[in-house]
């Protein structure tokens, strides 16, 4: 089937950027006084909005404490953790490949900040691939699915015609909410298993299945 609106994740499903959110969660709650927070426990919040995803990794912590985690997350991503956030090789080609089709329209919605996506945008040139965007402090975090309704609203496209891509349950579960189709890739952060209980369209393993599938 041929998706007039493709709507992808960020972090897990184009850009390699698991590595750095990891580094930079575990730094930020150890400058918070909260603790060591485990690599597992860190990627299984990647996708949230910040807020929604430190109350899940720190249950009972103080509002103080959690703008301070929040305050050195974003210090340790912007300014100080050096890890690199490649895309996912072959994307940028990929991506270029669709919008060479005639009406086809793409768009992000995502975890990260207005802040967060359009800084990603200016150091990657990518701002230009997507016909629009939306992050989870500008509506409600995954995996509510107000993005989602927010994204066919301003392009005037109807569900049936729009498809999600992602690598976690929250990307899986907003779409299945508003009955959107779904495409699940192995390659992030949630295990095929857990992936699968959204009971996704698709499932590719790699960028190349991920975009020969969307491109057929």
């Amino acid at each position: 089937m041929r998706y007039e609106l493709i709507i992808f994740d960020w972090d897990g499903t184009l850009m390699n950027s698991v590595p750095k959110i990891v580094a930079c969660m575990q730094a930020a709650a150890l400058d918070a006084e909260w603790g060591s927070l485990s690599v597992n426990a860190v990627e299984d919040i990647i996708g949230l909005g910040l807020p929604e995803a430190i109350a899940k990794l720190c249950p009972g912590i103080k509002p103080v404490q959690a703008e301070r985690l929040r305050e050195r997350y974003a210090h340790h991503f912007v300014h100080s953790d050096t890890t690199p956030m490649p895309f996912f090789e072959g994307v940028d080609t990929q991506i270029a490949r669709l919008r060479q089709r005639d009406g086809q329209r793409l768009a992000v919605a995502t975890g990260k900040s207005r802040r967060g996506l359009d800084r990603v945008f200016a150091e990657t040139g990518s701002g230009g691939w997507f016909d629009a965007s939306r992050t989870a402090d500008e509506t409600r975090s995954k995996p509510h699915p107000q993005m989602l309704s927010e994204l066919l609203e301003e392009l005037a496209i109807p569900v049936e015609r729009a498809v999600m891509v992602g690598d976690t349950e929250y990307d899986m579960e907003m779409a299945r909410a508003i009955g959107m189709d779904r495409v699940a890739v192995t390659y992030g952060v949630h295990t095929p298993t857990r992936l699968a209980a959204s009971q996704p369209r698709w499932v590719a393993h790699n960028i190349n299945e991920l975009f020969d599938w969307l491109y057929g």
